[in-house]
């Protein structure tokens, strides 16, 4: 417990969460912190309890940080360094708050202001970020403030005000700025081409996946799109049809949009390679180990994320960043919860859990108890002709629940067709929010 020496929070959510860091829960902690800031606890008792568990996890600038908002909870030095340090040690949540209190009582100072954005930013508060930065348009600079009002307009849904502010916005004299300018000025021409066949409404993920990362999404989930999925997945046990529909999709956007690979190139983990052996036998291609560089190839992952926790992943992901002439980068499941590093250009599906068809999976059993198979270990070549030789009907004629629009062939490859010029260019940086299209999450 506090030390009877020291100021005591006097809520019970704060107290709480002075327990949970004595029992060295940190995350659980933060947790309860995050709850009692949003429901406005002061913030010099939410520092009080971060600075403990700064202290814990060894942060010495996120404790100094809070000692001095505790010490002074309404100077706004300490609400601003508190807030940076927040923002910096991943918890922009509990940057806001103080953050939006020194911004009004300075409400003139940019550095402030573009630290809050930032922190909107990171929780996917588009919407207030741009609503924070058109009241200091009269004296923000165009880079970086009017780049970020453009883009978190875009993020937030919002393409009239992100193409008026684009259309103000001028060259950039430093050329750091260059290929951002480049990245956002893609992203409206994404935008103008997929209007006309995409609703890029608040529920058309496949049109906003693609304005913002290029990615062409696959599928759409068929379950919970009324209650908040739109599309994504919540907890996938993957099956090798599903498997075989994702790569039958990747089949016909190749088709459709004219690119003709003459390889498909593995991936060293297990999952990328019993899929990319699949997609040989799909495509008719020959398969070979990944090589940097290789042209006109399908570069095939399983899921992103897997290949980054490999000894060479961060290497391989490094060299998949930059676009490689007729070179596709397909990922069958993609995390939308743990962002991967690199953005694919195809994508079969978006969920937030997922377990491979090879991994052990969920059984439930006569007494309704559940308990879990063992994993495939057979050679990759073996399961990868399971899945050429599945029956992709079992998950395509899947109307999950009956509440979600119908995801046709033909509806997928009208909308390849009209993007299909705009596919395939510049790198493939990471995306840092799902954008305008919410969905429920998990803990």
């Amino acid at each position: 417990m506090f030390s009877r020496r020291n100021r005591r929070p006097k809520s019970a959510e704060l107290l709480k969460a002075g327990d949970l860091v004595d029992a060295g829960d940190i995350p659980a902690a933060l947790r309860q912190l995050r709850a009692a800031a949003a429901e406005g606890e002061p913030l010099g008792d939410v520092a009080l309890v971060l600075g403990r568990a700064a202290a814990a996890v060894g942060f010495d600038d996120l404790r100094e940080a809070a000692a001095a908002l505790a010490a002074a909870p309404q100077k706004a030095q300490a609400l601003y360094g508190f807030g940076y340090a927040c923002v910096e040690r991943g918890l922009p949540d509990l940057a806001i708050p103080a953050l939006r209190e020194a911004l009004r009582q300075h409400p003139g100072r940019l550095p402030i202001m573009r630290e809050l954005v930032t922190a909107y930013e990171r929780e996917g508060r588009h919407r207030e970020a741009v609503e924070t930065l058109s009241r200091y348009e009269e004296d923000f600079a165009d880079w970086p403030d009017r780049y970020l009002l453009v883009f978190n307009a875009i993020m937030a849904g919002d393409l009239t005000l992100a193409g008026s502010q684009h259309a103000l916005l001028p060259a950039p004299e430093d050329p750091q700025w260059l290929p951002t300018q480049a990245r956002q000025s893609r992203m409206l021409a994404r935008a103008a081409v997929a209007a006309p066949v995409s609703p890029l409404d608040a529920t058309d993920l496949r049109g906003w996946q693609f304005v913002m990362g290029g990615t062409v999404l696959g599928t759409l989930s068929p379950f919970g799109f009324t209650e908040g999925m739109h599309g994504r997945y919540a907890w996938v046990q993957d099956s090798h049809s599903r498997c075989l529909q994702g790569l039958l999709r990747l089949q016909a956007l190749l088709e459709a949009a004219g690119v003709r690979p003459r390889s498909v190139s593995l991936l060293p983990d297990r999952g990328s390679q019993i899929l990319g052996l699949a997609a040989a036998g799909v495509l008719g291609l020959p398969a070979e180990p990944f090589e940097p560089g290789r042209e006109d190839t399908v570069v095939i992952a399983y899921d992103l994320n897997e290949l980054a926790a490999e000894d060479d992943g961060p290497e391989l992901l490094g060299q998949l960043l930059p676009r490689t002439r007729g070179q596709v980068l397909h990922e069958h499941a993609s995390s939308w919860t743990d962002l991967p590093v690199i953005t694919a250009d195809s994508v079969a599906l978006l969920h937030q859990s997922v377990v491979a068809p090879w991994e052990g999976q969920l059984r439930l059993g006569d007494d309704g108890e559940a308990s879990r198979s063992s994993a495939d270990t057979r050679p990759a070549a073996e399961i990868a002709a399971e899945i050429v030789g599945a029956d992709a009907s079992l998950d395509a004629a899947d109307d999950g629940d009956g509440e979600a629009p119908p995801d046709t062939a033909e509806g997928f490859t009208r909308f390849v067709t009209a993007v299909r010029e705009s596919w395939l260019q510049g790198d493939r940086t990471r995306l840092n929010s799902s954008g305008p299209v919410t969905s429920s999450k998990f803990a």
